[in-house]
């Protein structure tokens, strides 16, 4: 029997609006140091916010979101409730884009809303994936803003769809809404316990329904979320950034496997219906996907970027007259390796924050052109010097390339890499972007080859153990990780299923859920 989903809602329960500004903006990269139309950075999937018991509560979500754009830039979405129905708006493009106009968000009544920021993985691009989605249950309305990744979505999916469940979009959130449906419980949170029984993978939720705010991340905490105040108001986040500009007080990280329970009356209640395994957050939250001014872990991001630099001068030295970073990720790693070598920081490359929509280029040179535009070296400060460049990652190489070459067209003696994480030699399948392993530069060649590639006079990576002593720990546990490092070392703390059915049958594949390889 069909689900009775419909994820566009009848017009007395969701009231729908889209808006599109076009795909330029969608493939705007302003946290990154280049354009990087090859994908040569990891970027997080997505962003998530809610806020229950506050006036605007769409308002504060659209600038809770915004706190997000680093998280999502491809597209955003914001669902409210007022008590009796639900109204959305969604769009391609950023927040301050698509909830420019303040009659859109006077289109958003209510005391309750949660809004997504997203830069799709799973499902590709298109409205239809905009999330929060919204499905008309049985038990009445339902929405949902997911963070992660399904690591079995297309097996479930599979599943579903041959029990006669009908899908409306490619998003591997979906799988959970039908999940939910279709659950023999009674109660709305055991289906929703019930369904996430079922999922493998990374996944932080933030859910409502007319009579609640429902906040949750997986058993083993890899995607992060927290938990603040403002008022009487309760707020959830990807990250604490979005709580200090809202002007929330931070409480807590919602904990690995707990299911966080807000009601309208204001009751909240705590369910662990997961036991309490091992947490493993994402270590490259503090590399580079979160905000240096967020705090993650109990610890400050902006820190442990700096200890990260320090490590490195510490394991791979050089002998250089300036450090410089790869703007803007790499520059708390850059203070801690030039505090830590007394060699000299400065900023050899000058970030231009006013290039318009530029993605669409007729060719490759003209590509190059928009690199210049967008970054320049500073000649002054790096001719006949011996530089060592601090970024954060390596992915397939073809950035670095460009900033060594940058470095050489200015008058550098000698280039020297240094890169702020282990080598990234494995996909991910918890909701980072990344490349088919055979694109992954680590995954190819060692490191004097990586550093032949690049043409750099030298390069070096911070070692795994480096790396979790900047984090606060002694070192990489082998035995039981207090983080997870797939990407580093390919020890995957979940089952994939999708990717051993995808190994095993390719016919797997014509239910098309992820892209991620």
């Amino acid at each position: 029997m069909p689900l009775p989903l419909a994820l566009i809602g009848r017009k007395a329960q969701m009231r729908p609006h889209t808006h599109s500004t076009g795909q330029g903006d969608s493939t705007m990269n302003f946290t990154h140091p280049f354009l990087d139309p090859d994908g040569d950075k990891l970027r997080e999937e997505c962003g998530i916010f809610g806020v229950i018991g506050t006036r605007d509560a769409a308002a504060m979500t659209a600038l809770g979101l915004h706190a997000l754009q680093h998280r999502g830039q491809e597209a955003v979405g914001i669902v409210s409730l007022d008590g009796r129905d639900f109204y959305s708006h969604r769009g391609i493009g950023h927040v301050a884009q698509v909830f420019s106009d303040d009659k859109v968000l006077e289109g958003l009544p209510g005391t309750i809303a949660s809004g997504h920021v997203r830069y799709s993985t799973t499902g590709g691009s298109g409205l239809r994936n905009i999330q929060p989605l919204f499905a008309d249950l049985a038990a009445g309305g339902f929405s949902i803003a997911h963070n992660g990744n399904i690591s079995n979505a297309m097996h479930l999916k599979k599943e579903l769809v041959s029990k006669g469940s009908i899908f409306q979009s490619t998003s591997d959130t979906e799988v959970i809404i039908h999940l939910i449906a279709t659950s023999r419980f009674p109660k709305l949170l055991d289906r929703f316990v019930d369904a996430l029984r079922m999922v493998e993978g990374a996944y932080s939720l933030i859910c409502v329904t007319p009579k609640r705010m429902v906040a949750c991340r997986d058993p083993l905490g890899i995607r992060p979320l927290v938990m603040g105040r403002i008022g009487d108001a309760v707020v959830f986040a990807s990250e604490t950034v979005a709580l200090d500009v809202v002007g929330a007080e931070f409480v807590r990280e919602v904990e690995p496997g707990e299911i966080v329970e807000v009601r309208t009356d204001g009751r909240i209640s705590s369910h662990r219906p997961f036991g309490e395994p091992a947490p493993r957050p994402c270590i490259f939250e503090h590399v580079y996907f979160s905000r240096p001014d967020s705090q993650m872990g109990g610890r400050s991001v902006y820190d442990v970027r700096k200890r990260i630099g320090v490590e490195l001068a510490k394991e791979a030295p050089a002998e250089a007259d300036l450090v410089i970073p790869v703007p803007d990720s790499g520059v708390p790693a850059a203070i801690g390796y030039a505090q830590q070598s007394g060699i000299p920081f400065e900023l050899g490359i000058i970030r231009s924050h006013y290039v318009g929509r530029t993605f669409i280029q007729p060719s490759d040179g003209a590509r190059h052109a928009d690199v210049k535009r967008k970054h320049n070296a500073n000649r002054a400060i790096i001719e006949g010097k011996r530089v060592v460049l601090i970024d954060d990652s390596i992915v397939r190489g073809t950035t670095s390339m460009k900033i060594v070459q940058m470095m050489r067209d200015a008058g550098a003696a000698e280039v020297h890499m240094r890169i702020a994480s282990p080598p990234t030699g494995h996909s991910c399948f918890y909701g980072v972007d990344t490349p088919e392993r055979s694109k992954l530069l680590a995954a190819q060649m060692d490191v004097p080859g990586m550093a032949e590639f690049i043409q750099a006079d030298s390069l070096a990576f911070v070692s795994i153990d480096g790396l979790y002593r900047a984090v606060g720990e002694t070192g990489r546990n082998a035995a039981c990780p207090t983080h997870c490092d797939a990407c580093f070392s390919g020890e995957y703390p979940t089952s994939l299923t999708d990717l051993a059915d995808r190994e095993g049958d390719s016919g797997q594949l014509s239910l098309p859920v992820g892209k991620v390889a």
